[in-house]
């Protein structure tokens, strides 16, 4: 696994000039995740999304402690914007250094850079694999995994990785969070940006992640993109061979109908849940599925209940909002550690 890393905090968010609240996920990922580390959001003209965090402008965050802006956006190929700069450029002046996850590293806008050197601040990429990387062995690893997978990107399973994560402790166990995206990253301090790696070795870099462990530890590895996003299917396999998981759950937004930023269907849940469990098994025989984990923000608890009971009969699985404690959720965690 990637070393821990030494990130100056706490953090303002950054939300650019966003206006679909998926792209902003690292932002409410921190917000929900790492509120502790989060002093307020700013963002540039345009935005309309927000994380209801205080508005601040770097001034007013560096003046509250602030030690760095973290780019909460991850929008399509992970570009920064050229509205951004004038943003950016402010919060150096300000003294804070930046922190991004996207795809163009920030030293290499001449515009980040000058203002860096300047005003001797630090620009720091998190979406940095290691070095050396080996090519996947496929042998089996000691120790046990769970891996969120889902119907589509930004779905929930980093959030149901988080929360599984933390059941499992809570119960005892021996259990680590297992980070494979920028946001996950930032609120573990370490991990290994998967749709960074060159693909030959995107299944070695999972094996690094969830290295041999003891019989009873479990690593929970945060999935990325879906087998059925005609973008990033490559790193969602990758990571799933590379992972050997002996549990899946899956994540699913019932309100969604289409893949995010793509014209086609989202595929159902019983396809996602064969077509995972197939590829799978070509490094782990004996995977299998706990459960399904939906997401029910939109609904009333009333409303909820009755669709986690609905989709639970369906198809034969606990399902659960990993972010409502209660029975649901308990009867999933229960799924995932039968033997």
């Amino acid at each position: 696994m990637s070393e821990v890393m030494d990130l100056p905090q706490p953090y303002l968010l950054f939300l650019g000039d966003t206006t679909e609240k998926g792209y902003a996920k690292t932002a409410f990922g921190l917000r929900d995740w790492a509120r502790d580390r989060c002093v307020g959001e700013w963002s540039c003209g345009g935005a309309t999304v927000t994380t209801g965090l205080p508005r601040l402008t770097p001034k007013e965050a560096r003046a509250r402690g602030a030690g760095a802006l973290v780019i909460g956006v991850a929008n399509p190929g992970g570009v920064i914007g050229d509205s951004w700069l004038p943003s950016l450029v402010e919060a150096l002046e300000s003294g804070l250094d930046i922190i991004s996850g996207m795809h163009a590293k920030l030293g290499d806008v001449p515009q980040l850079k000058a203002a860096a050197e300047h005003h001797g601040r630090r620009l720091i990429d998190v979406r940095t694999p290691p070095r050396n990387i080996p090519v996947a062995s496929g042998v089996k690893r000691t120790g046990k995994r769970l891996l969120t997978v889902g119907t589509d990107c930004a779905i929930g399973k980093k959030y149901t990785a988080l929360a599984l994560a933390r059941a499992f402790r809570e119960r005892g166990l021996d259990a680590d969070f297992r980070a494979t995206g920028q946001t996950g990253i930032l609120i573990a301090g370490g991990g290994i940006p998967m749709d960074a790696v060159v693909s030959d070795f995107e299944a070695g870099a999972a094996e690094l992640l969830s290295p041999n462990a003891s019989a009873q530890h479990w690593d929970v590895i945060e999935g990325q993109g879906s087998l059925f996003h005609p973008a990033y299917a490559g790193v969602s396999l990758g990571l799933l061979h590379g992972s050997q998981p002996d549990v899946i759950v899956v994540c699913h937004d019932p309100d969604r109908k289409y893949l995010l930023g793509q014209g086609f269907p989202l595929p159902d849940i019983a396809e996602t849940i064969d077509m995972n469990l197939r590829l799978g098994r070509r490094t782990n025989a004996a995977i299998r599925c706990a459960g399904v984990s939906l997401n029910t923000s939109r609904l009333s608890s009333a409303d909820a209940g009755r669709l986690l009971a609905e989709q639970s009969a369906q198809w034969g699985l606990p399902v659960a909002d990993p972010m409502v404690a209660g029975a649901a959720f308990e009867r999933l965690v229960d799924a995932c550690l039968e033997n």
